[in-house]
Formats: C-alpha cells, structure tokens, sequence
C-alpha cells in the first residue's frame, strides 16, 4: 500500500460556496500531519470533506487503495476513518462507558486499552457524558473514535479551551498513541507549537489553497511561519512556559466567570451554628413575589 489516504486535487464547499480548491495530499501509513492555517481557511472543511460531509466539485479522494469519493459517512467510518469533530459530540446522556461502547468494532482497540491510554477516563467510566471536565469529554471523544479501530485518525482542534494541564495530559496520550501503533494522523490545531511537535510533516491552507507542504522541522525552524500562519516565529522555551502560564491564567479566569452566576444563585449556604443548608435569598424573594402575583 503506496499511501493509506490520497487526497488527489479536491475542490469542495458547502451547497453553493467553494471553501478548498485543487487540494492535494498524501499520507502514508503511521504518519503524522498538521494541518495549519488563519481561521476560515479550509482546515475544518477538508477533514469534514474526508469524512463525506460536504459537497465534492472536483478531484477523487482514496483511501486503503479504495475511492471513497462519493462514499457515505458510515461506511468510510467502517473501512477505518476516526474523526475526532471540534465540537466533540459525545453522548451526554450515556456513561463513559456506553459512550464507548456504541462506537466499538472488532479490534485491538478495546475500552481497557483505551482506558490504560487515558486513566482520567477510567476513573469516570460510569459518569455521563455531561459530567465530565471539558479535557475530560475530549479525552472520550479521542477513545470513541479509537473504538471503531481506525487506520488514520482525523482530529480538529483537539485542543481547544482546554486547562493546560489537560493539554499536558492530551498530549502525552497521543504520543502515547503514535509509539504504540501505525496508526496516522491528521491534526487541526491553532496552537503552532503543539502541532508540530506532535506532526512529521505539515500542509499550510490560505483562501483554500495549499501554500506550503513539507517537513514540521523544516518550517518550526524557517522564518516562512509568521508569513504563512500570520504568527510569531515559534517560542523559545522560555516563551513557551509564559505563554503556557498565561493560558493557565486565562483558563482560570473564564471558569470563575462562568460559575459565578450558578454558584452566587444555587450554592446552599450553611447555617454554621445550627448545622443546616438554609435556602439562598434570591430563592425566598421569588418565592413570596409569586405568591404576591399569584
């Protein structure tokens, strides 16, 4: 098998919009690619055109030596595609575990090994999906599509909003992934230094169009970054942990924001002397307006 995906001058979009124009791709057996770009060039929409979602107007799109052009959805699934979507899509009314088992086909992926790849999910195997932490619910939404026992993983910002010690944690259970098998990879991520550390090579989208493809070493360490990804050149390690640190602060800084309604409204407040959970004011002000109206 020459390549386990070849992507041969594809044009697609949505219904009557063009998004990606003559793009082109190979990838071969336990390769790691990174898919780079602004916002809105194409990234997302070349992964979901892999998958069969979007509206082909040219080029033909091979996969295992098969041409899955005008294949549905599922049965590029079943013939070894994963597709880790951005907005992760996981069951919110099913368990850790049931999440898992509804994607489960025959193979060496099963959940104790995914749970061995991420032990945070282990330890919440019989919580629901809306349970989780948001790295938590990233983490299930990598090991479901590892369930179906892929040969290339397609992952979109994998990444995003995420604590940095659940980066941290992602990130290590991918490298993980790429030491234990030949399975490849196609990573969309906004973080330049995170994709290239985890990718060989690297495909740059701009208005839809490949601009520049080669090896991630070649361009982490060429001044052609900023210009191609409108970015600083990549950090230096003592940059990085700032900016690492900085994104720990900014996480922290949107979760108080956005528990400080629920937790000033519906925290049960307790009655130190007495040893009681009295009801929160706002609760007993509604209370007497409704019997006032009513």
């Amino acid at each position: 098998m020459r390549n386990l995906l070849s992507i041969a001058a594809v044009t697609s979009g949505y219904v009557n919009t063009t998004v990606l124009e003559q793009v082109s791709l190979d990838i071969g057996l336990n390769e790691t690619w990174a898919l780079l770009g602004r916002n809105g060039v194409g990234k997302t929409t070349l992964l979901a055109t892999i998958m069969g979602l979007t509206t082909m107007r040219g080029g033909a799109i091979k996969f295992r030596e098969h041409d899955i052009t005008t294949m549905p959805t599922h049965q590029r699934a079943r013939l070894g595609l994963g597709y880790v979507p951005q907005e992760r899509e996981i069951f919110p009314s099913l368990t850790v575990d049931e999440n898992l088992l509804v994607a489960t086909r025959p193979g060496e992926w099963t959940r104790e090994r995914i749970f061995e790849l991420f032990p945070r999910l282990a330890d919440r195997r019989r919580n629901y999906g809306n349970q989780l932490s948001g790295g938590e619910q990233q983490m299930l939404a990598v090991g479901r599509a590892l369930a179906g026992n892929p040969m290339i993983l397609l992952l979109d910002e994998p990444f995003e909003g995420l604590a940095p010690v659940m980066i941290d944690s992602l990130m290590g259970g991918l490298i993980e992934l790429r030491r234990q098998t030949k399975m490849a990879m196609l990573l969309v991520e906004q973080q330049v230094d995170i994709a290239l550390e985890l990718s060989e090579f690297a495909l740059v989208l701009d208005k839809g169009l490949v601009v520049w493809r080669g090896e991630s070493q070649s361009l982490n360490s060429s001044d052609k970054i900023a210009e191609l990804i409108s970015l600083e050149e990549p950090a230096s390690l003592e940059n990085r942990a700032l900016e690492k640190e900085r994104r720990s602060i900014d996480y922290d800084n949107r979760e108080r924001r956005r528990r400080a309604p629920t937790d000033a409204f519906f925290a049960p407040i307790r009655n130190r002397d007495e040893g009681k959970l009295s009801r929160p004011r706002g609760l007993d002000s509604f209370s007497r307006k409704e019997r006032r109206t009513g």
